[in-house]
């Protein structure tokens, strides 16, 4: 492959692939499980240190392994065929394809905003609860444009990336500063006032809307399962910065600049989401984060600051951050499975390159995959269920980096994990945590998507079955 891709390239590619639509929605939710602004930004830290942590152990293995398909080719390399299937299969069937959908739905949705007849239009066609909207077929045509724009080479998607990315981190930084000179009356000092209180409101009424007198105290296990809870939104929010593993055969110097990448801009984007989340805490009152209209807390901290504009306002900014994290998912995504059909555990036809040098038919298998998600109805139920599969798979890995330690401590390792081993041991002690408090709280974030990736196994050994299987 050809290193077309430069250190600011991949830089940009983490943090577009990172910064989609969550941090525009999820802190409703995790205000309404934790119903105070400083467990709502100790959430926000404890997830920032995870997502670094996994960064810092992950360069190790981008080192040795500096080549396309990432995370899949680590897993395969340390722990065999299957290990490396299983996640491959999770990725395709949902992870990167099943986020690809739930952004081209969100650009869909905010559009919507600008072009209130895509709401008010009827359904194209409706059968029961199934139907297909002006907003699904938009969200398609994204996923399809996108997906044409990376076909014509790995340039056209980095240009497009750089372009994007860079838009919404300006726009992210004059909100940032807008939430905090132009907001007369602040909430900041109101939303901290409760100290180390807990609360959590997640009653509803017979519409099922959320009653916003229903505050109840939490401590102890159950502030623990609060705090789990309302990790599933901000987990959700700060993945897919690993897509940039997945082009290594296409960066400058991947030994370094794949570490690098992946270490700054985790880092730049979990100090934007800490202080996103503060000017939701000064511009509104716990109440109207909590409670946000269809939880769209910026819009609501946004009309707050900008007045009537507001709501325009951010819903530019939110289809320029969705565009640009769909085209960084889809460019990086494909790579992993033409590596997977090179070990002949894809479709063979995804292998191949055009003659722009990408992987075009993986592409293509990919967006119209997600496009078939767009139109199921049923992504976003399959999202809220892989933050605890997403997670799994990323403690398996830094795992990694410490089995491949004592397995072969003689490797070259042209980077070796900073402050090992307590940086990989802080990420295992903060993932084993929030999965086995969901295990225990909120099972309706795990098993589903849990057996879903197991359903992986019989298509593994059906692919494999005249086959003489090493693991």
């Amino acid at each position: 492959m050809q290193k077309k891709l430069k250190l600011w390239d991949a830089i940009m590619l983490v943090m577009g692939s990172m910064i989609g639509s969550g941090i525009f929605i999820v802190s409703a939710d995790m205000m309404r499980n934790l119903g105070s602004g400083f467990w709502l930004i100790i959430v926000w830290v404890i997830t920032g240190i995870m997502t670094v942590a996994a960064a810092i152990s992950y360069g190790e293995l981008s080192a040795i392994f500096p080549k396309a398909g990432g995370q899949y080719t680590y897993l395969k390399e340390i722990f065999g065929k299957r290990m490396g299937f299983l996640y491959g299969w999770g990725l395709f069937t949902v992870i990167q394809t099943g986020t690809i959908a739930a952004v081209a739905m969100a650009f869909g949705k905010f559009t919507a905003y600008l072009v209130p007849a895509l709401n008010d239009a009827a359904p194209i066609f409706q059968s029961g609860e199934f139907k297909i909207t002006w907003i699904q077929i938009l969200a398609i045509g994204t996923i399809i444009l996108l997906t044409y724009f990376n076909t014509r080479g790995v340039e056209s998607g980095k240009i497009l990336q750089n372009i994007f990315t860079g838009s919404k981190i300006i726009a992210l930084v004059g909100l940032i500063a807008a939430g905090f000179i132009l907001v007369d009356i602040s909430h900041l000092a109101e939303n901290f006032s409760l100290g180390y209180d807990s609360f959590n409101n997640l009653k509803k009424d017979a519409l099922g809307n959320f009653l916003k007198e229903g505050w109840e105290p939490i401590g102890g296990m159950t502030l623990l399962g609060g705090i789990a809870a309302a990790m599933v939104g901000s987990v959700f929010s700060s993945v897919a910065w690993e897509s940039v593993t997945f082009v290594s055969g296409e960066i400058e110097n991947p030994k370094k600049n794949v570490v690098k990448s992946m270490i700054y801009g985790t880092t730049a984007v979990m100090i934007l989401y800490i202080a996103v989340n503060y000017v939701y805490l000064n511009a509104l009152d716990r109440d109207s984060i909590a409670f946000a209209e269809n939880d769209r807390v910026a819009v609501a901290a946004s009309h707050f600051i900008f007045g009537s504009a507001g709501t325009a306002i951010i819903a530019v900014l939110v289809m320029v951050s969705t565009f640009g994290c769909n085209n960084g998912l889809i460019l990086a995504g494909a790579r992993v499975f033409q590596t997977m059909a090179k070990d002949g555990m894809f479709f063979k036809q995804a292998e191949k390159n055009n003659q722009n040098d990408v992987p075009a038919n993986a592409l293509w298998m990919q967006g119209i995959w997600a496009s078939i998600l767009c139109l199921s109805g049923q992504y976003g139920n399959l999202l809220d269920m892989i933050s605890f599969v997403i997670v799994l798979f990323y403690m398996i890995t830094v795992f990694g980096v410490i089995y491949l330690r004592f397995k072969q401590p003689n490797l070259e390792r042209p980077y070796k994990t900073w402050l090992y081993p307590l940086t990989p041991v802080i990420y295992l002690l903060i993932g084993t945590g929030f999965c086995i408090l969901l295990l225990i709280y909120k099972q309706q974030y795990t098993w589903p998507g849990f057996l879903m990736v197991l359903l992986g196994l019989p298509v593994y050994y059906f692919i494999n079955r005249n086959k003489k299987i090493q693991e």
